[in-house]
């Protein structure tokens, strides 16, 4: 990173999501709001309690004014379509569940005044991931996500994680959707293409495809993932029992399963999915219903980041 002399940027829109971290972001908001006003940033807070009202407020912005995000991944998520090729350049304060892509970047939530520090460097452009749901309950549909997606196994144990107590950080709640989810250990054949080339085809419990590094509050499932390179990741398993999956979960933690043989890795530009039967799926962390066949294609330097 490097500092810039470029002059002061216009007021930003915050947009705050009231329910992001089951309340963390609204009850943090007084603390943001001092360090903001101790520090003369000027902004305009819009608050939002949902995707469709999220998106109403960036239908009113004006091309180039730049946004400053306080929740998760899911509050950016909802809004890229307004972010990307827009000239809106994106502030991110973490304040979600996982806060996984602020996590890759080196934001925590809560510590304020490095993500506001980091406000004095120049932009940097990253990648979005363009999805394309072919078949499923979002046949159809085109999606734009910062950090990734998965199939299977970790969109199962997302919506489990639901369950776990609120008081929790997004780690331990993973760790505890994961631990009640394995009982439900699910092999489907899948094929996956990338850059149209075969890449992986037979049974499988999990396929992500990543633009970030990680998931579920700290399980790096693709620690080889640069959101500046142009490309996106794919990890997909092979067949594995219980204790392979829970021997897995391990390795993912400490970002030592690329190298294992019933762990399929590459990156790429363009990846074709196609399961067998229907698949739960997880976009940036929501639950995106059942999908059996989808298309994600990179979308290099999309969007600009103003603290990254």
């Amino acid at each position: 990173m490097t500092l810039t002399s470029r002059p002061p940027l216009s007021p930003f829109t915050v947009l705050l999501n009231a329910h992001a971290g089951r309340g963390l972001a609204r009850r943090k908001w007084p603390a943001l709001q001092a360090e903001l006003e101790r520090r003369a940033i000027p902004f305009t807070l819009l608050e939002t309690a949902s995707a469709d009202e999220a998106c109403r407020h960036m239908q009113t912005l004006a091309p180039g004014t730049p946004v400053m995000t306080v929740g998760g991944d899911g509050t950016v998520a909802g809004i890229l379509p307004f972010l990307v090729e827009s000239g809106r350049p994106l502030a991110v304060i973490p304040l979600g569940s996982g806060n996984d892509f602020a996590g890759m970047l080196g934001l925590k939530p809560g510590d304020f005044g490095e993500a506001l520090d980091r406000l004095a460097y120049a932009p940097r452009a990253a990648d979005v991931l363009d999805i394309h749901v072919l078949e499923g309950d979002l046949a159809g549909q085109r999606r734009l996500m910062l950090n990734g997606l998965g199939m299977g196994f970790d969109a199962q144990v997302n919506q489990a994680m639901k369950r776990a107590p609120a008081r929790w950080p997004g780690l331990a709640r993973y760790a505890w959707g994961a631990l009640t989810s394995i009982r439900h250990l699910h092999l489907l054949p899948v094929t996956v293409q990338v850059d149209g080339q075969p890449f992986y085809s037979g049974p499988s419990c999990l396929c992500a495809v990543m633009n970030g590094t990680r998931y579920g509050g700290g399980f790096r499932i693709s620690p080889r993932s640069d959101a500046r390179d142009g490309l996106l990741n794919v990890v997909a398993s092979g067949p594995i029992d219980r204790a392979e999956l829970v021997k897995l979960m391990l390795q993912v933690l400490a970002a030592s399963h690329l190298d294992k043989p019933k762990v399929h890795a590459t990156p790429g530009r363009h990846v074709s999915v196609r399961w067998d039967s229907p698949i739960a799926l997880h976009i940036d962390g929501e639950d995106a219903g059942m999908v059996r066949s989808l298309q994600v294609t990179v979308r290099p330097n999309a969007v600009q980041l103003l603290n990254a």
